[in-house]
This record gives C-alpha cells, structure tokens and sequence, in this order.
C-alpha cells in the first residue's frame, strides 16, 4: 500500500464518519480491526505474568509489590495517525515492524526496589524477549519524568501460529504516576500556553515526588532489617 500524505489526510480522522474517508484510510482502519485481538492478547498475555509474580509475593511474603496493572491497545485511529506522522506505510505489517507501543501495560509498585524486582522477574522469564529497555529513574527526562520502560516481545499462541507481539511496558512507583497524570492533565489543559515559569514548577515538584520515593523506601527498609 503506497503511502499517503499527512497533510491530505491525518485531518480527516478526527469528528468525521466512516463515508467522509479517504478509501484507504477506511481500508487501513478495518485491517487493523481485524489485528486488535492479537494485541489484546498479548497484554493479557503479560498481565497474567504479573498477576501470577504479585499472587506469589501475596502468598509467600505476605505483600505485594505490585500495587495496580493496567492495560491498553491503541486504536486503529491512532495506530493510523502515527505511521501517517512518521511517514510510514499504511499496513498491518508496517505497524508491527515500526511501532513498538501498539500494546501497553501500566505497571504501578509501592517503592522504587519494587519497580526493578517486577522488571527482572518478568523479564527473566524464557517466552520474553527485551527489543529495548529505557530507566528513565536513574536518568529522568529533562522536564522530570520518571518510569522504567520496557519493550518486549511475548508469544501469543493462536489456533494455527505463534505470533510473537511487541508491548511496551511502563513500570513507575505511586509517587511517579501521580506526577506523569497530573503534568500529563496541565499540559493537556495548557496546551500552547505552557510558560518557563510552568516547566520548571513542574520539574521542581517532579524532584520533591522523587525525594519522597528515596525516603518512602529507606523507610520500608528499615522495618523489614
């Protein structure tokens, strides 16, 4: 499928139905209908894996590491809008080649140590893969975020192949969500009108959440020496 100009028609996918698109975007968009369920199951897929290491610690430690897991599949839209941004093909295939956050999953951990344990754990496992892993705990964003990525591939065995399926996965501590939500909110809100002023607030309160991460754990580590 040849490529089709951004400036022609990444528009149009936003308010208008389906008889207002171009032919191959309503082409394009119904493909990836078909493909939902194999990203939907590969997030079940590791979904499970991290309820299954969170039933354990429950179980034999009596805690749990892992404090909420939420998942996500783009939609065809979206998945749309972003090879058309990159300038990339409109197929199926060259969704699975070049975009890596198709599926996702949120993982949210009470303390810092939890969020590497939860990431080696899972990532130890045979059937997963690391494509990429970025810490952007030991080295934040320049405007403070925080969280622990993980681009992973994990098989998803269906009735006549294995397909093997990117997700990516974040995994951050209460304090960090709580930051990436809000500053996600303010700047949604703000939009073009975000100040310097605004910026660096926002970095200042992303360093306080970051201090209070530090001193929450060597807390925890101090009742359980």
């Amino acid at each position: 499928m040849a490529k089709t100009d951004l400036n022609n028609t990444s528009y149009l996918l936003d308010g208008f139905t389906a008889q207002d698109l171009p032919k191959e975007i309503i082409e394009a968009i119904n493909s990836f209908r078909i493909t939902e369920n194999l990203y939907s199951s590969a997030t079940r897929e590791i979904t499970t894996k991290l309820e299954n290491l969170n039933d354990e610690f429950k179980h034999v430690k009596d805690r749990n590491p892992i404090h909420i897991i939420a998942a996500r599949v783009k939609s065809p839209r979206s998945i749309i809008k972003k090879l058309l941004r990159r300038g990339f093909e409109l197929s199926v295939e060259s969704a699975r080649e070049n975009l890596t956050d198709i599926a996702g999953v949120r993982v949210i951990c009470s303390y810092i140590d939890d969020v590497y344990l939860i990431a080696d754990l899972l990532t130890s496992q045979d059937d997963i893969k690391v494509i990429r892993r970025s810490d952007y705990i030991k080295e934040p964003k320049p405007n403070g975020y925080r969280s622990l990525h993980l681009i992973v591939t994990v098989p998803v065995f269906l009735s006549e192949s294995t397909e093997l399926v990117k997700v990516e996965i974040q995994i951050r501590t209460i304090a960090m969500d709580l930051w990436a939500s809000l500053e996600h909110e303010l700047s949604y809100k703000l939009a073009n009108g975000r100040t310097e002023n605004v910026t660096k607030e926002l970095k200042d309160c992303a360093d306080i959440i970051s201090n209070i991460d530090l001193r929450m754990q060597n807390l925890y580590n101090i009742t359980i020496a």
